[in-house]
């Protein structure tokens, strides 16, 4: 399906950029292992039979340049993206060539529309930031929920039932730094913009569908879907929910990072997002169930490549997923990885 097209990955070696290897490599594309660390880079070709390995670092732009040199796509996976999203944008303009990230930091996505929107429009190619579990999927979700015939909504909720959130090293050094930018507040989306806040995040209760049903999260547990939503669904409320187990995880400094559980090196987390999206006295739903965020932050990532490249998308520039890709057919086409259900 990829037709032998070398895709280069930076931060190939870490958790989710293995995922997204195997994924790559699944689906016929080449993939170009790059990162900061040459001995883990070399590791990991070995172990990928014999994979092209080209070590480069955020701070060297020629490095990022023979990192990137003859690939037809980038995939970032290497956080924190505050410090990474930016150079590795800007040595894919310099190639030409379409970026995806699987950023969930919310500021990192909010610096990559802003700054770098004009320069991708005019260079009529596709950056596409968050395109992943937190971020992309429940922007496609949304999209999806509203359908062909709303433009516009009141509110979207979006709830995240994980039995539990294994966080990996890099999930803890992304949301230190984001919270170390937002001196320690909280963050939500109201009122068409995002808020800074002190207050003590809500507790309530979730009507998941079955089979998990009603549930305890925890409210305004603010994730990248504020970034992705509004970016171009007229959407003035957007707030998300997390279980109260997963944010207990989560927060927990001992938490282990995942265990591989099956041959794809998948853990035994699983997952029901639901995206609920009110306009008026309406309301439409979209859920989708699957296991390990990690993991399906995979061909999330490279199923967006595939379709920048055959010419699949619906603008170019800096855009979401729910804004690029056709959502509905976007979201079926994961349907190894995900189950789906729309309800107008």
């Amino acid at each position: 399906m990829g037709s032998g097209l070398t895709v280069a990955v930076f931060g190939a070696y870490g958790h989710t950029g293995r995922f997204v290897v195997a994924e790559l490599r699944e689906r016929g594309f080449v993939p170009v292992l790059s990162g900061r660390d040459a001995d883990k880079l070399k590791v990991l070709a070995e172990s990928e039979s014999g994979l092209d390995a080209r070590p480069a670092s955020v701070d060297d732009p020629a490095s990022l340049d023979r990192a990137l040199a003859g690939a037809a796509a980038v995939i970032n996976c290497a956080g924190p993206f505050a410090t990474t999203a930016a150079p590795v944008i800007e040595a894919a303009l310099r190639a030409g060539i379409p970026y995806v990230d699987v950023a969930a930091e919310i500021e990192a996505n909010v610096d990559t529309f802003a700054h770098f929107a004009d320069r991708a429009r005019a260079a009529g190619t596709a950056i596409v930031p968050a395109m992943a579990f937190y971020g992309g999927l429940g922007d496609l979700l949304a999209t999806a929920a509203m359908g062909d015939d709303w433009t516009a909504a009141d509110e979207a909720h979006i709830a995240y039932g994980l039995n539990g959130w294994h966080p990996t090293a890099g999930t803890r050094t992304a949301g230190a730094v984001s919270r170390q930018r937002r001196g320690g507040r909280h963050v939500r989306y109201a009122n068409g913009q995002l808020e800074y806040h002190d207050d003590e995040l809500p507790a309530l209760e979730w009507p998941f569908p079955d089979p998990m049903g009603p549930r305890a999260v925890i409210g305004e547990f603010t994730m990248a879907d504020v970034v992705t939503i509004p970016s171009h669904l007229s959407i003035p409320e957007v707030r998300t929910y997390m279980a109260v187990e997963a944010a207990r995880d989560l927060s927990a400094p001992d938490t282990p990072a995942p265990e591989a559980v099956d041959e794809r090196g998948r853990s035994a987390q699983t997952f029901l997002v639901d995206v609920v999206v009110r306009n008026g006295g309406a309301e439409r739903r979209a859920v989708a169930r699957g296991q390990d965020i990690y993991a399906v932050s995979a061909p999330l990532a490279v199923e967006a490549v595939h379709r920048i490249l055959t010419g699949r998308t619906r603008t170019v520039g800096v855009a979401s997923a729910g804004e690029i890709f056709d959502a509905p057919d976007f979201l079926r086409a994961l349907s190894a990885h995900l189950s789906l259900e729309v309800r107008g």
